[in-house]
């Protein structure tokens, strides 16, 4: 590597180079999980943490890359060692390893080429073209990379880049979302040409980038250039016009519900339970919300407006990208859910859509939906169904104690079984539903009341 003081990129110093305090940003060596001395001279902080601490974006979690001219693994291991951290080798090939800290990561890789700018031009944007050298404090920009981030702006490298990995093709779409910039129409262009080698890539990546658009009303305008550009085709083939209009009426719909219902909007918000969907790497900024582990309901109700209308379809789509069974099984739920509340509703003779659902009804739809309520609700009222069509049962989901909406067993399986003689069977379930229906009902209140009508129900079942 020819020498850092060498090169004609090199601004005198980072004050120089922007104006901007750094104590608190990922350029900041005080900020780091390790000390300083443990990177030779010639290491440089890269990509993302150093376009993000130029933005003046923080985080809480650090994710920091280095390129290292040499000894890229063997410095992680070192490090690793010193801290007692968690170490990965991610890429024995091409010497790539992580140290894994409670409250951050920090990649080291074997730099590409025979100098730092060489590594810096096989990258994907200008933007993530840009390196720190934290011992000399200087900016290395040779792509003019800080000129776009000025402008606000996602610039390819090279098409050819874009053609060795064309998951970039997506992630120009996700980062334009994350940082509000705008993807330069030449790159454009060549992310329409490339669009169908997407097709490609394995289905856990495609997957990331498109659950951080997902998370948040920011992607909805890049998922609309997505389709329209061909990327979403292979992966997604439901997604027409009308989907993508639906998809801005839910963000318009949890805008009002925000406004008139807080505490339903922040259910909105709740994870999905159980959910075993997890990133490899923390990420830093607003990326964490693409993490599985912050899926949220309002996500979810997003993602079901790119797959098929049939969940058989829907979940077969959501299979091919390797999400979560728990996942699969909500959408699912949710799409039977939708069909039930549309085939419900009625309109009046003043055109006012309503749905007259009874108290029996209700309980069955909510034994059936659970906790997925929040993303159908949320979709119904994007798909037409009025707000105050659901008002009602929007509160009851809001009350824990409703015996509707949360019901709360006074008997259970082994119960029924135990006391009646009872084999284990679909039998065991259907009494158990009716009790839940009679106890919401007011008919029943205790557990001797729910087993003298599971008692009864049984012996009509034989006379």
């Amino acid at each position: 590597m020819k020498g850092l003081s060498d090169s004609p990129y090199l601004t005198s110093n980072l004050d120089s180079f922007i104006s901007l305090s750094v104590a608190s940003s990922a350029l900041s060596p005080e900020t780091w999980l390790f000390d300083l001395e443990w990177l030779p001279i010639s290491a440089c902080l890269v990509g993302g943490s150093v376009r993000d601490a130029l933005l003046g974006r923080t985080s809480d979690y650090l994710d920091l890359d280095f390129v290292l001219p040499e000894k890229a693994v063997e410095t992680a291991q070192a490090i690793a060692r010193h801290y007692k951290a968690g170490y990965v080798l991610l890429d024995s090939e091409r010497n790539i390893a992580r140290v894994v800290f409670k409250n951050g990561t920090a990649d080291f890789a074997q730099q590409v080429g025979d100098s730092l700018e060489i590594d810096l031009e096989r990258r994907d944007f200008t933007v993530n073209a840009i390196a720190y050298n934290p011992h000399t404090d200087r900016i290395i920009d040779p792509l003019q990379g800080y000129s776009d981030l000025r402008q606000h702006t996602i610039r390819m490298v090279s098409p050819t880049n874009l053609e060795e990995d064309p998951l970039r093709l997506l992630r120009a779409y996700r980062q334009a979302a994350q940082l509000g910039f705008t993807v330069e129409p030449e790159t454009r262009q060549e992310i329409r040409r490339l669009a169908p080698l997407l097709k490609r890539i394995a289905a856990e990546r495609v997957q990331s980038e498109i659950n951080y658009l997902v998370s948040t009303a920011k992607g909805t305008p890049w998922l609309e250039a997505a389709w329209e550009d061909g990327l979403l085709q292979d992966w997604f083939p439901d997604v027409t016009l009308a989907k993508i209009e639906r998809l801005v009426a839910i963000d318009c719909a949890a805008l009002v519900l925000q406004e008139t219902m807080p505490e339903f909007y922040q259910a909105l918000h709740a994870p999905l339970r159980q959910n075993s969907g997890k990133s490899d790497k923390a990420p830093s900024g607003f990326e964490d919300q693409a993490s599985g582990s912050t899926r949220n309901w309002l996500t979810i109700a997003r993602l079901i407006c790119l797959l098929s209308s049939d969940p058989s379809a829907a979940e077969d789509q959501l299979r091919r990208l390797k999400y979560s069974r728990n996942e699969v099984q909500a959408v699912s739920t949710i799409l039977r859910g939708l069909t039930q509340l549309h085939e419900a509703t009625t309109i009046d003779a003043a055109e006012q859509v309503t749905l007259p659902l009874t108290l029996r009804s209700q309980c069955l739809f909510f034994q059936a939906v659970g906790h997925t309520f929040p993303a159908l609700a949320v979709l119904a009222i994007g798909q037409g169904i009025p707000q105050a069509a659901l008002q009602s049962m929007l509160q009851r989901y809001l009350d824990p104690a409703d015996p509707v909406s949360h019901p709360h067993p006074l008997l259970t399986g082994q119960t029924l079984m135990a006391e009646l003689g009872l084999p284990p069977g679909p039998r065991i379930g259907q009494l158990l539903a009716e009790i839940q229906l009679s106890r919401a009902e007011g008919k029943i209140h205790s557990s001797a009341d729910a087993l003298k009508l599971a008692a009864s129900l049984v012996q009509q079942q034989f006379t």
